[in-house]
């Protein structure tokens, strides 16, 4: 008996369902009736699989047939269906639509008690088990749970099923544990498939008692140990599938006899089985099989020295075997090829791919394969000079040689290949991904060529004029290479041609030409062009000659203009994508008029016309064929209309436009829509009533809008049919008032993620709220939210992963002794009230990945528990940041990454854990540190440590000069310390840093110059110490890219180099408080930045950048953005000398001057006016003369000015800022007259 004979015994049953069904009117059992409406009610039925299941005879419901003997169900068929959408490129499939069934199987199905048939395959049951109550179905033949994304462990239950034929429990994913033994009691078992799956442990033996057994795969498990012998008592099988994944320690024992007795067996697969490559009496053993078809020996170890324990002369494969994979091994020599040659007489299929084969190996291979049509030879190491080897197979028809190490030319390739008789029979054809250089020569002597991939190469250059194609080539696809120009007319003259894609490539033609080219015979052959990725220009031309065209994807190209009204799509268009262009206009009305167009993507384009109109456009007969359309990331203006008469439509895409005003009450949406996406516009007012009469709506994203209605109002809008659907709503970034209603767990049943952050919520959560029990991302961040949430509210929520509380008035308030029923990979609870204790319920969350408990009120230690945390798993983002957390931290033996650790703003003290030294980003700010040598004294490489903040400690002494461990880091702050010494030497090795901050301690010597090998560098603070010399030339020389330079409060001397002028990107300078002396130099004017109005902010940076300013009289702190703003010079309180330099008229930008306390002589330049971004300008207590320019009193935005203390004369200029000022501000200028001063002036004399 074979697997037809079961294929046979479904179909009879089926067949005598239907006949048992009959013409007659069968009413049900009202027991079996409703028990299965108990099951529906457990289930959520999206896409109405069940939507018959209302009337009185249950034996017409889908998926149900009746005995027409007995009345009772005996087959229930509930099978899931996944719709690929199959491109005609090489291996490119993708799911386009799923029709299934979720939620959890009622126990209530154990009242069909002579059910024989239950196929749930493909529905989603995710986080459920296999039911055990399953075994008490003991009439059943056929038992179908397959993809199904069950957990959990096999019921032994299932072996009560002693009539069952059929056991199909595969590609589940999440089931685990061992194989129940007791599944060696269903003896009449005929096919058992339990592969792709995550069972450990042993094969049992008991499986060996299934005598009628005739198809077994346990492929793509985690078993260990050896393959049982009682296998061998499968006398009946035909089809083993063992092994499987890569990692598999499943082995041969020691005696191989059983596989000697399956004389039945066609197919098998022995896959990663660790010890095969020492076990050559097995494969003797296979070879002697009689009835073999298939053998797959897929990554099993072995070698070369493998094939050297055979004697060709007495060890021969069954003349039956037709097809071999001997991929994913270590073979190396093309001594391979005549062993197989040797072996085998009739093979159709060879699989050499994943292996290190090279060279050449004789024309005896290609003689003796006289039968071979497959050869797959990817992944190996090959050059194309040893395509020669091959061309003398006769009967070849596909030749796959991807990824391997071809670089010559690709004529001379192809020259190679064509010099034999293969050149008549090769069908298929894959040089992708080498290194293949040269244009595309002509291809037409492959005259039987259906399939050529050239893809991921280097072939450059236009395609000749006059390259031919083969006349039968169906597919071409030459992806990602450096191809220019246009495409061939000749390309148009193939008229089989059904694909071409060239698309991420260099072509630059207009659209409208290549078209024209292609518009010979292939315009009727065509069905998949893809040009995306290139540099193609012009407008979208008439396509309406391509008859068959199917896909067309002109994505990411030059294309521009309005479509031209009237311009036609091919009539059998399903998918078209023109996004990332830069379109103008609308959409043609020309566009509605595709009968067959399912998916129009024109996102990412500066089209602007009203939407209604374009909706309009399009409302032709492709109102009922378009399924998805996207229009996201353009300019179009307008509201939402109705779009109900798009019957079809699933997914809508309106992000990133210019749609304002409030939607229309009535607006109704697509019947079928399950997906629609308007976020970031304008839209006002609410959700309207009509959009909760959606039954299928599964996705709403409304966020960053204007949306300003109550939220229970919304909610109440969204709770018609749709709050069964509805599983994503996303309300985020508007100004939606209200609070969170207590019914919120009823209102939305099936939702999974709410996303209400960044509103104007506010009120107090009520002790009755509730979530969703399929909750599993709930966002509230930044509102105003009060209350207390503890762990009730939390009740039968088992799925929740993400929970974002953050910038609210919310207490969390959990029992000591609470269990979670959930495990949360994000915790976003900034500023909650989680204190003072230390929250003891994270001790049992235990797979999150971010965690943020930041400002939370918790005053205790950290017990140690939390800290053995950092080991779960790598890249986790930790911050407990400004709380009140105290004690050491051990150093633990972790050796886990870290994205970000924050613990600033705490009073942690003691050493510096060296398990923190594998973070990306880490702050200990604002602590009680004091050592620091385990961290960074260490031993090991520091990779991936970017940004490091240990400001604001204790740390004393000389710094560790530890720094050549460190090779990323980008950002160093170790100010506010009590540091003493000298800047380390090591520093010099932080070859990547961009950010050096040491103010603020007791460091002393010279700048070393070793640190002009940080060419990074964009900010250096080290005021505030007592650093000495003079300031290093190097520092204009080799720091180009400096735009930050703080030296204040040090004790510098000598004059300014005239090298600092090289800081063409500086914007802010701060050498005050020193004792510099001589002039300022005049090729200040060469600071370019300051020159400009607008900021040169470094978008690229990972982190935030902060400098302590004198402003406005006192010391204040400026971050990121501000800072980046403000363009200053302060030079205040050292000893220059000379003119203020006029070319300092030349920095525009500049926002604050400070040249005060030194003893300038001179005016104060003339044209100071032209600063007109000039906020403060200090320039008292020196010895400037002459009077007020005038121009000073054109600056509108000046907040602050001193000129006090100098001998400047005359009128102070009148204008509203000049006489704004105190008169304190001009004090000690015995000349100066005119308000504010109490002074008068006479012609512009002061008079007493």
């Amino acid at each position: 008996m074979n697997i037809l004979k079961v294929m046979t015994f479904m179909f009879v049953v089926s067949a005598v369902l239907q006949v048992a069904y009959g013409q007659h009117h069968i009413r049900c059992i009202p027991k079996e009736r409703e028990a299965l409406l108990q099951f529906k009610a457990a289930i959520v039925d999206h896409n109405g699989m069940l939507s018959s299941w209302t009337t009185p005879d249950c034996c017409q419901w889908e998926g149900i047939r009746c005995s027409n003997l007995t009345v009772h169900i005996i087959s229930l068929d509930l099978h899931g269906e996944v719709h690929y959408y199959e491109s005609l490129s090489l291996g490119s499939y993708y799911e386009v639509s799923r029709r299934y069934i979720s939620g959890e199987i009622h126990k209530t199905l154990m009242e069909l008690r002579q059910l024989q048939y239950l196929n749930l395959s493909f529905n989603d049951f995710r986080d459920t088990n296999v039911p055990e109550f399953l075994g008490s179905l003991t009439n059943l033949r056929y038992l179908d749970l397959s993809s199904c994304h069950f957990s959990g462990q096999i019921p032994t239950q299932i072996s009560f099923l002693s009539h069952l034929k059929y056991l199909n429990l595969s590609r589940n994913y999440y089931l685990n544990g061992s194989i129940p033994r007791e599944l060696g009691n269903l003896s009449r078992l005929q096919y058992l498939d339990l592969s792709s799956n995550y069972f450990e442990g042993s094969v049992p033996s008991q499986i060996g008692n299934l005598s009628r057994l005739e198809y077994l795969d346990l492929s793509g498990n985690s078993f260990e140990g050896y393959i049982p012998s009682q296998l061998g008592n499968l006398s009946n099988l035909h089809t083993l599938y063992l092994g499987g994944r890569y990692y598999s320690a499943l082995k041969i024992g020691a005696t191989d006899q059983w596989l000697s007795n399956l004389n039945s067996l066609t197919h098998l697969y022995l896959d990663s089985i660790s010890n095969f490559n020492s076990s050559p009496s097995c494969l003797r053993t296979i070879a002697k099989l009689p009835k073999l078809r298939e053998l797959s020996l897929i990554h099993c170890g072995l070698s070369d020295h493998f094939l050297l324990s055979f004697n060709p002369s007495n060890f021969n494969f069954s003349t039956s075997l037709s097809v071999l994979d001997l991929s994913s091994n270590s073979f190396t020599q093309p001594m391979l090829f005549q062993w197989v040659s040797n072996t085998t007489s009739n093979l159709v299929e060879l699989d050499l791919s994943w292996n290190l084969l090279e060279g050449s190996t004789s024309n005896h291979f290609g003689l003796a394969m006289n039968s071979l049509e497959h050869l797959d030879l990817s992944y190996n190491v090959f050059k194309g000079e040893d395509l020669k080897s091959f061309i003398n197979i006769c009967t070849l028809r596909s030749l796959y040689m991807y990824e391997n190490n071809m670089t010559e030319d690709l004529s001379s390739i192809l020259h190679n290949l064509s010099s034999g008789c293969v050149i008549y029979s090769l069908q298929k054809l894959s040089l992708a991904f080498n290194q293949i250089r040269g244009i595309v020569p002509d291809l037409s002597v492959f005259s039987s060529l259906k399939i050529l991939d050239l893809s991921d190469n280097q072939l450059s250059g236009k395609i000749p004029e006059g390259t031919r194609l083969p006349s039968h080539l169906e597919q071409l696809s030459i992806i990602s290479n450096s191809l220019e120009g246009g495409v061939p007319k000749s390309f148009g003259s193939t008229c089989t041609l059904e694909l071409l894609d060239l698309s991420y490539n260099k072509l630059s033609e207009d659209l409208t030409i290549i078209f024209n080219h292609l518009s010979g015979c292939s315009k009727y052959s065509l069905q998949e062009l893809s040009l995306k990725n290139n540099q193609i220009r012009g407008s979208i031309p008439d396509l309406s000659a391509f008859s068959n065209l199917k896909t067309l994807d002109l994505s990411h190209n030059n294309l521009s203009a309005k479509i031209p009204e009237g311009t036609r799509l091919p009539s059998h268009l399903e998918q078209l994508s023109i996004r990332l262009n830069s379109l103008e206009g609308g959409v043609p009305k020309s566009f509605g008029s595709t009968c067959t167009l399912e998916l129009l993507d024109l996102s990412d384009n500066k089209l602007s016309e009203d939407l209604t109109v374009i909706f309009n456009h399009l409302s032709g007969c492709s109102r009922y064929s378009l399924q998805e359309l996207s229009l996201s990331s353009n300019q179009i203006r307008g509201s939402i209309p109705d779009l109900s008469a798009f019957s079809n439509l699933k997914r809508l895409d309106l992000f990133g436009n210019q749609l304002s005003g409030k939607i229309p009450e009535g607006t109704r949406l697509p019947s079928h829509l399950e997906q629609l996406s308007v976020m970031f516009n304008s839209l006002e007012g609410g959700v309207p009533k009509s959009f909760g009469s959606t039954c299928t709506l599964e996705l709403l994203d409304l966020s960053d809008n204007k949306l300003s209605e109550e939220l229970t109002v919304i909610f109440n809008h969204l709770s018609g049919c749709s709050r069964y659907s509805l599983q994503q709503l996303d309300l985020s970034m508007n100004q939606i008032s209200g609070t969170l209603p207590s019914n919120l767990a009823t209102m939305f049943p099936s939702l999974k993620e709410l996303y209400l952050d960044t509103n104007k919520l506010n009120g107090t959560i009520s002790e009755d709220l509730r979530f969703p029990a399929e909750l599993e991302v709930l966002y509230l961040t930044s509102n105003s939210l009060k209350g207390v949430l503890t762990d009730s509210h939390f009740y039968n929520m088992t799925k929740l992963k993400t929970l974002a509380l953050s910038n609210n008035s919310l207490a969390l308030e959990i029992s000591q002794n609470w269990t979670s029923t959930f495990q949360l990979k994000f915790i976003e609870l900034r500023s909650c009230k989680l204190g003072p204790l230390f929250p003891k319920w994270l001790e049992k969350q235990n797979e999150f990945h971010i965690l943020d408990i930041s400002n939370s009120g918790i005053s205790d230690k950290v017990p140690k528990w939390f800290w053995t945390k950092f080991g779960l798993s790598n890249w986790m983002t930790i911050d407990i940041s400004c709380n009140n957390l105290q004690g050491t931290i051990p150093n633990l033996p972790i050796q886990n990454h870290y994205s970000s650790l924050n613990l600033a703003s705490n009073q942690f003290e003691g050493h510096v854990p060296q398990f923190f030294r594998d973070s990306i980003d880490l702050d200990l700010s604002n602590n009680k540190f004091t050592n620091s040598s385990w961290f960074l004294c260490s031993s090991g490489v520091v990779e991936t440590l970017y940004r490091l903040d240990l400001s604001n400690n204790m740390f004393s002494g000389q710094i560790p000069d530890c720094w050549t461990h460190f090779k990323s880091l980008a950002y160093l702050n170790m100010s506010q310390n009590k540091f003493s010494g000298e800047i380390p030497s090591s520093m010099g090795s932080l070859l990547e840093l961009q950010v050096l901050l040491l103010r603020s301690n007791k460091l002393t010597g010279e700048i070393p110059s070793i640190l002009m090998n940080c060419t990074q560098l964009v900010m250096v603070d080290i005021a505030e110490n007592r650093l000495s010399g003079s300031i290093p030339n190097w520092i204009g020389n080799e720091l180009s890219q400096l735009q930050f330079l703080s030296l204040r409060s040090n004790y510098f001397r000598g004059s300014l180099p005239l090298q600092i002028c090289y800081l063409k990107s500086i914007q802010l300078l701060d050498l005050s408080q020193n004792n510099l002396s001589g002039e300022i130099p005049t090729c200040i004017k060469n600071f370019s930045s300051m020159a400009q109005m607008t900021s040169s902010r470094d978008y690229q940076r990972h982190y935030y950048l902060n400098a302590i300013l004198m402003w406005k009289g006192s010391e204040q702190m400026f971050t990121d953005m501000g800072l980046s703003l403000l363009k200053s010079i302060d030079l205040s309180s050292n000893e220059l000398l000379g003119e203020i330099p006029k070319e300092i008229e030349c920095l525009f930008g500049l926002v604050s001057l400070n040249l005060s306390r030194n003893r300038l002589k001179g005016g104060i330049p003339s044209n100071v006016g032209k600063l007109t971004s000039l906020e403060f300008l200090d320039l008292s207590q020196n010895q400037l003369v002459g009077s007020i320019p005038s121009s000073l009193a054109q600056i509108d935005r000046l907040t602050v000015l001193d000129l006090s203390h100098n001998y400047l004369s005359g009128k102070i200029p009148t204008g509203t800022q000049l006489q704004s000022f105190d008169a304190s501000k001009y004090e000690d200028n015995l000349d100066l007259c005119g308000p504010p001063l109490k002074k008068l002036c006479i012609d512009g004399r002061m008079t007493i």
